[in-house]
């Protein structure tokens, strides 16, 4: 039940954050803001080599109170360097078929980056959780959602680059099930990430509760 324990996790968060840090202690800071705002969903990109360290540490140091995974992992070398680090979920700017398997076969919520609807099919087909749009929501904008969710309404999407609190509301309307967020989670202080952290959750529990009236 891990698969599905960690993907509803994360769509019932509807937030996460999108982290690269290069201390640990840096990593523990935006964990705790990100936690007393009620937002307990971490990315960690390995576009930093540090990444699986600090997946590790975390995971030592929240326990369950957190979910951590990883981004930017490219290829099946990569996601399985970052699962026995102890991330619970795999995220990627691109779909990769090999990074799939390896999710699949230690059932791991993998999200890959899909630019088009072939890619995005493709990526179901591999089992994937979630559907990364990725890079479209930077030049979509919220309008992102029609173009997967119009032919295939039931494709979970995550989508991140772009969002913020002014328009936050809208990419929960149009069927966004998780939104990354970088600077409004990783920049300032634990207390001004929690502040943050609480601006976002409210807008998102605020909107879907008006959605499902």
């Amino acid at each position: 039940m891990q698969k599905i324990n960690i993907t509803k996790r994360i769509a019932d968060t509807g937030a996460m954050a999108i982290v690269r840090v290069e201390t640990i202690e840096r990593g523990y800071e935006i964990a705790q803001g990100c936690l007393d705002g009620g937002i307990d969903c971490l990315e960690i990109s390995y576009t930093l080599p540090n990444a699986g360290e600090v997946i590790s540490a975390l995971k030592k140091k929240f326990g369950d109170k957190l979910v951590v995974g990883a981004g930017t992992v490219l290829d099946s070398e990569t996601a399985r360097h970052a699962i026995l680090s102890g991330a619970q979920f795999i995220i990627a700017p691109n779909l990769s078929k090999d990074v799939a398997i390896v999710c699949n076969r230690y059932q791991i919520p993998y999200a890959p980056g899909c630019t088009s609807v072939t890619e995005a099919m493709n990526g179901l087909e591999y089992g994937a959780a979630f559907i990364k749009a990725f890079p479209i929501s930077d030049f979509y904008g919220p309008k992102l959602v029609s173009v997967f969710k119009t032919p295939i309404p039931t494709m979970p999407i995550l989508a991140s680059g772009g969002i913020n609190l002014d328009n936050l509301e809208t990419y929960v309307k149009n069927g966004v099930d998780c939104c990354g967020f970088g600077g409004l989670l990783t920049k300032g202080n634990s207390e001004e990430i929690a502040e943050n952290a609480r601006k976002i959750k409210t807008i998102i529990d605020k909107t879907r509760s008006c959605i499902n009236k």
